[in-house]
Formats: C-alpha cells, structure tokens, sequence
C-alpha cells in the first residue's frame, strides 16, 4: 500500500477545495434533514444556499481557476450557482417573477444536474476515493430526487434525505481532511489517494 501524502500548496494560492467541500456539504446536508421531514423549507436553508453553498463555492471555484485546476474550477463554479438556481426556484415564484415549477420541470433540473455530475464522477477516479464517494452518492442523490418528483412517492423523497445527509457528510469529511492533513503536514483523515500511472 502506498503512503497517502498531504497536499501542500506550492504555488502561494492557499487551497480551496475544503472551503468548497465544506461549503457544498454544509447545505446539502441542512436541506436533506428537510428532505429527510424533519423540518420545512425555511430561510436557513435558503441563505445557506445564497450565501455559503452558493457564493462560497463561486469563489472556490474562482481560486480553482487561479490554480489551474480545471475540474476544481467547474465543479464549484457549477455546484455554486445550482445552488443559487435552486433558491431562484423556490423564490422566484413567492416574489410573482415566474411560475412555480412543475414536477416534471424539476425532474427535468434534477436529472440534468445528475447527468453533469455522473460525467464529473470520472474526474474523480484520478482524484481520491472520498471525492468518488462524495460524487457517486451525490449521483445518486439527484436519481433519487428525480424518482421522488417524478411518482410523487414521499417515501422516495424521505430516502433520498437521508442519502442526501450521507452525500453531504461525505463532503464535509473530505473538506475537513484536506484542512487538517495540510495544518499537521500528515495524514489525520485518510482520503483514499488515488495512484495516477
């Protein structure tokens, strides 16, 4: 087995994959204990959507991009604004600007965000095994969300809560693993670093 080793910036740009990380699983975990039914739609989640699991994200991506990072600067940049997009969906119609969407509307959002992030899980097979697991569960997650909005089916949408916690748990773990592993200079939380030949 080869030894996992932290990643240390070299470049003077400090890393923002963890702020990515952490700021995606954060919200994606708050709105999935919703999705999960133990709490409606509220303005927490809605700023955590605006302000850390979007605009956050934007920004990681940005600093991605300064750091040459393609698959860094796509998927924050992109995962941001669903972010954003999913909180102009919720508000748009209250505001009187749209109408709300219909559930195959939302399928259709939905399963093209799965589709996009099933094409980025391939990324992730030269990245680590906690990115492919943040990436493949999140696949499932939006499969699973298409499911509940397509049938309708609460149960459905109750298990994909409860994925939907799992995926952004996942997340936090490989944000707070890229933190802590750069702060010791050694493996605290293991990744599962990929061998790239």
């Amino acid at each position: 087995m080869i030894p996992q080793q932290p990643v240390a910036a070299t470049d003077g740009i400090a890393n923002p994959a963890p702020l990515g990380l952490c700021a995606f699983g954060l919200t994606t975990v708050l709105l999935n204990i919703h999705n999960a039914g133990f709490f409606e739609i509220n303005a927490m989640i809605l700023a955590m959507g605006i302000f850390y699991g979007g605009l956050a994200q934007v920004i990681a991506g940005i600093i991605e991009a300064k750091k040459n990072n393609t698959f860094g600067l796509t998927a924050f940049t992109s995962y941001g604004f669903f972010w954003l997009s999913l909180v102009g969906l919720l508000v748009m119609p209250k505001l009187g600007w749209a109408a709300k969407p219909s559930e195959g509307a939302m399928c259709c959002y939905l399963g093209i965000w799965g589709v996009f992030t099933f094409c980025l899980f391939f990324g992730t097979l030269r990245l680590s095994r906690a990115l492919q697991f943040v990436f493949a569960s999140l696949t499932v997650l939006f499969a699973l969300l298409v499911w509940g909005d397509a049938t309708g089916n609460a149960s459905v949408k109750q298990l994909a809560g409860y994925e939907g916690i799992l995926c952004g748990s996942s997340a936090i773990y490989t944000g707070i693993a890229g933190v802590l592993n750069e702060v010791y200079g050694k493996v605290v939380l293991p990744v599962g670093t990929v061998v790239k030949v």
